[in-house]
């Protein structure tokens, strides 16, 4: 590095603005500040553990809304002092996130102690309905006070877009400004360069001592009760007038039934362990609090902070990853992005007839076109995706109907892989963005540098990413399935022709005999880059790749240079760009893992999905909510200590919450079939932190299931508790 780039490297500055596409600034950890999220539809909130938000110090926090942070301070004092944490929690079923506070030691002027500090507790609760969180502040006295004590909330709202808190700049803003509606209520308002109104009201109850655009102050005077409520509910709007929100307690009752709801009639999961519960309830949580009714279906949001939206891989792959036990997440995914699907050429979105969504925003940043989400079609892998998933959702649950409804998207998005995903016709799909404005890497692993040769060069587009072709490959064979149930028996054939044509065509040119691995991608050029990555265990998981190759790569996945002891990571050690600290170049992703083991059960190296899902399982157990986050770095397992974090990991996300889901079938060898009305178990193991596993309300084709299954050393027996209907089990050896 030349000392005008060290200077640059060393003053903050980028040194190649261009080169990283929207990445998110690091300029301070997530993991500095514990934070808690909430979220309930296209509303989310990030707090502080005290439960307050301090957007306007750089940071993540505050109310969001559509992509805008419509609140982004909210700090709670009393007597003057921020209050003593006891405890900070999020609900198991992250229904609300209830915080417990003290006062401080306060003192008078002349440094007198007044009040003794955890003479008051104060209590805590938000949670989101709609457009509206909710907060309950409960004070309880439980010592005498020399007089009225007073309890501040300073606020404040910037409007900030969402790719502004990621740390893009504006050169404009619109205008905002604050109002004092009443003796209860303050309102800020912002009009955007894009027109559109938002509108922020904060509504007391009782109303305040005093009240400002900054800030509201009760002095509180304990009665013989010693205890004190405060409500507070925080509206956000958008070019409409805020209605009066619901009553605190039934807005809460109401978040919660529509909770059960959604989770009636899905499929439940148990085990001997506890730990292993907690990790499993809340990854059913998070999926709940992901899932979002949009006007397209129900559909899985792909994570918290950054990615709280529709986004096309991460919902299929959410989808695959719990197809057994909640088919009805694919059936709004497949719905939604067939709603969705480009119908024109738009070169500033990356739009072509056929392709399907990567990412939908609603800011204001992305309504100007600053940035190109608002309907962003920049992913290669997305459409061969949305193919594969209905192949998979027809043979779980038989649904020709949805099938038969989506039919023309699907036979679209098989025209967009053969006419524009294969501009050159040599039977690979590959990308290259139409614009600078595009991503410059448009696989999962899309940093700027993630596509590489084995010297470090970049690798020059067009690209042929390894696991979009296996993806292809696998849609071409579910699409096959399809028109034979739709009675196109033609069709079906052609189709089976042109994925054994792909697969022998990727055997030739992507596999590299010298590492054990199938090539990260081939280059503008036909040439392999040489590197040692985890998309090869893709072509696992679709089943491209030759049973002895198969064998070979399973056993590399799973060497010290790939696995870290927690899981894979992205690129094995001692690869050109290995950073176990990186995005992409090392670390290690819970959905890439579920990916990968199902791939390994499916060429039957159930050892090795026993070892994956074990590290992945004890590293969401050493997390302190049990959560398997986006991702975390690959550093290798040191003993008495969990995986290290990765500092702007969104969590929840989506894709990492379903991954359990996967884990367990990828162990069990759990296959639904709807036309043979049976669920079968092919060769089923289980970790070695799990002796027994139950699965409950399993559902196949219209029967319900109970299944338990119990280890003893490598051995599993399996029974069936409950069958309701007629559906067989089959045990496979």
């Amino acid at each position: 590095m030349n000392e005008t780039a060290l200077a640059t490297a060393w003053s903050g500055a980028r040194s190649d603005p261009d080169a990283e596409d929207y990445h998110i600034e690091a300029t301070k950890s997530l993991v500095e500040r514990t934070l808690r999220t909430l979220k309930q539809g296209d509303l989310f909130g990030v707090f502080d553990k005290q439960g307050d938000c301090r957007g306007g110090e750089g940071g993540p926090d505050g109310l969001f809304f559509q992509d805008t942070r419509f609140l982004s301070q909210l700090q709670l004092t009393l007597g003057g002092a921020d209050p003593l944490l006891l405890s900070s929690v999020v609900l198991d079923d992250n229904g609300a996130f209830v915080v417990d506070l003290a006062n401080a030691d306060l003192y008078d002027g002349q440094d007198r102690l007044v009040l003794q500090r955890d003479s008051i507790h104060v209590g805590r609760l938000k949670f989101l309905h709609g457009q509206t969180c909710y907060e309950r502040i409960r004070l309880t006295r439980f010592n005498p006070l020399p007089g009225p004590i007073p309890l501040e909330l300073t606020f404040a709202s910037d409007f900030a877009d969402l790719f502004e808190v990621r740390g893009e700049e504006r050169p404009r803003r619109g205008t905002l400004r604050a109002e004092r509606v009443d003796e209860r209520t303050v309102r800020f308002l912002y009009l955007g360069l894009d027109e559109v109104k938002r509108t922020t009201s904060i509504h007391f109850d009782p109303a305040p001592d005093s009240l400002s655009t900054r800030g509201a102050r009760w002095d509180l005077a304990f009665g013989d009760s010693g205890r004190i409520n405060l409500a507070m509910k925080i509206v956000c709007a958008i070019d409409e007038a805020p209605s009066e929100p619901p009553h605190l307690v039934s807005a809460y009752w109401s978040k919660r039934r529509g909770s059960r709801k959604r989770r009636a009639g899905r499929g439940a999961v148990s085990s001997s362990n506890e730990l292993f519960n907690a990790v499993v309830d809340r990854a059913v949580s998070d999926l709940d609090m992901l899932l979002t009714d949009t006007e397209y279906g129900l559909y899985p949001y792909a994570g918290v902070p950054w990615y709280s939206t529709i986004f096309g891989r991460d919902g299929i792959i959410t989808a695959i990853e719990t197809l057994w036990i909640a088919p009805d997440i694919a059936k709004g995914v497949l719905t939604t992005l067939a709603a969705t699907q480009a119908t024109d050429v738009e070169e500033a979105a990356d739009a072509e007839p056929g392709k399907i969504l990567h990412e939908m925003r609603g800011g204001e940043m992305a309504r100007l076109g600053e940035v190109p989400f608002r309907r962003y079609y920049g992913s290669i892998d997305a459409t061969p995706l949305f193919v594969l998933l209905a192949g998979m959702y027809l043979d779980r649950s038989g649904d020709l109907v949805t099938i038969r409804a989506i039919w023309p998207q699907i036979r679209a998005a098989l025209r967009w892989i053969d006419e524009w995903g294969d501009r050159d016709g040599d039977g690979f799909v590959e990308y290259q963005r139409m614009r600078a404005s595009g991503l410059a890497n448009q696989g999962w692993k899309d940093s700027f540098d993630s596509i590489f040769h084995a010297d470090g060069r970049d690798a020059e587009g067009p690209i042929a990413l390894c696991e979009v072709q296996a993806y292809v490959y696998a849609a071409k064979m579910g699409a096959a399935r399809i028109a034979r149930a739709l009675g196109d028996g033609p069709l079906g054939v052609a189709l089976e022709g042109q994925a054994e044509a792909l697969r022998q065509r990727f055997e030739d040119l992507f596999w590299l005999d010298e590492i054990d691995c199938y090539a990260l991608a081939l280059d503008g050029k036909k040439q392999p880059c040489r590197v040692r990555s985890s998309n090869a265990g893709h072509a696992l998981f679709a089943g491209i790749a030759a049973p002895e190759r198969a064998d070979r790569l399973a056993a590399a996945l799973t060497s010290p240079r790939f696995f870290s002891g927690w899981g894979v990571r992205t690129i094995a050690a001692g690869e050109a760009r290995y950073n176990p600290m990186s995005y992409h170049n090392g670390s290690v992703w819970p959905h890439d893992n579920a990916l990968i083991a199902l791939g390994l059960a499916r060429y039957g190296r159930k050892g090795e999905v026993v070892k994956l899902a074990h590290g992945m399982i004890e590293a969401a157990i050493y997390d302190e909510l049990h959560r398997l986050p986006e991702l975390f770095c690959g550093f290798t397992r040191r003993r008495k200590r969990g995986p290290t974090a990765y500092p702007v990991a969104c969590s929840p996300q989506a894709w990492s919450a379903a991954a359990p889901f996967a884990l367990i079938a990828a162990a069990a060898g759990l296959e639904i079939d709807h036309d043979e009305n049976c669920l079968r178990l092919t060769n089923p193991a289980l970790p070695q932190l799990i002796e027994k596993l139950t699965l409950n309300g399993i559902g196949v084709a219209g029967s319900r299931l109970d299944l338990w299954l119990s280890r003893v050393g490598d051995d599993v027996s399996t029974a069936v508790v409950r069958r309701v209907g007629d559906a067989a089990v089959r045990i496979v050896k």
